[in-house]
């Protein structure tokens, strides 16, 4: 369910990033290639980007599906970007399909996505809802799974956690909760993407000599693209990748 991407380089239009591409994120709404979970992603659809000399990033989200939006062709053509994060939702019953609960979350100057489930949400996050404080909890975003670990994450984000740490402890704390969770989350801060890979697919490609983008599936059947093995933590700037195990035991200290 779902399928995201992100990018860092030289500014490029979001229509060259998301709707140029033979299997692009506008494409992968109605035709994905690799989604494990569900057919197409009709649910709503999000994108984040940075404007020069603006930590802050910009969003545009709707409830409906990504080529049912009359507006954003006009957006993708003019918008440019050498940081973006975008998403399109394949909903779950039972968590609402309202504006709110598309990619990406925000806050501050991070972009969030998640691609995935959560078993038996709400009541299998106990152990992860009890560690955020009540104002978090009742100012979710959406009634999402997403959007609670979304809440989580930047709790340990506001605590001091970098990136890397604040999602590898979101997994985690959600693996001990809920067996079977799949938690393929994607975040930035504009200037590094972090990307963990539980249970459904990812991949990678140098962009440019100075570019990276990061994708749940390839957007093009171009060579240079790498499969991120399943429980990985993916750490990326415009000119570095790194790929690593990602521990799914250690215990979480809230």
């Amino acid at each position: 369910m779902c399928r995201h991407l992100a990018y860092l380089g030289p500014a490029i239009s979001l229509a060259e990033l998301l709707i140029a591409p033979e299997h692009g994120l506008f494409r992968q709404s109605w035709a994905p290639r690799r989604q494990r979970y569900g057919t197409v992603n009709a649910d709503g659809f999000g994108v984040g980007w940075y404007a020069p000399g603006d930590p802050v990033p910009a969003r545009y989200r709707r409830d409906r599906p990504i080529w049912g939006d009359p507006n954003l062709l006009d957006l993708a053509r003019v918008v440019r970007s050498g940081a973006v994060l975008a998403a399109v939702r394949s909903g779950t019953e039972g968590m609402g399909f309202a504006e709110a609960a598309a990619a990406p979350f925000a806050s501050d100057r991070w972009l969030f996505s998640h691609n995935g489930a959560v078993p038996g949400w709400p009541g299998s996050l106990h152990g992860l809802a009890a560690a955020l404080p009540p104002e978090d909890l009742v100012g979710l975003e959406a009634p999402t799974d997403s959007a609670l670990l979304w809440a989580y994450a930047k709790h340990r984000l506001a605590a001091g956690d970098p990136l890397p740490v604040a999602l590898t402890a979101t997994v985690q704390q959600t693996a001990a909760d809920a067996l079977g969770a799949r938690l393929n989350l994607l975040a930035t801060d504009g200037t590094t993407i972090v990307a963990t890979v539980v249970g459904d697919t990812l991949s990678w490609r140098r962009a440019s000599p100075a570019g990276v983008l990061v994708a749940s599936e390839p957007t093009d059947d171009g060579p240079g693209w790498h499969e991120v093995p399943d429980n990985s933590l993916l750490v990326a700037t415009a000119d570095a990748v790194t790929v690593n195990p990602l521990a799914l035991t250690v215990e979480v200290v809230s």
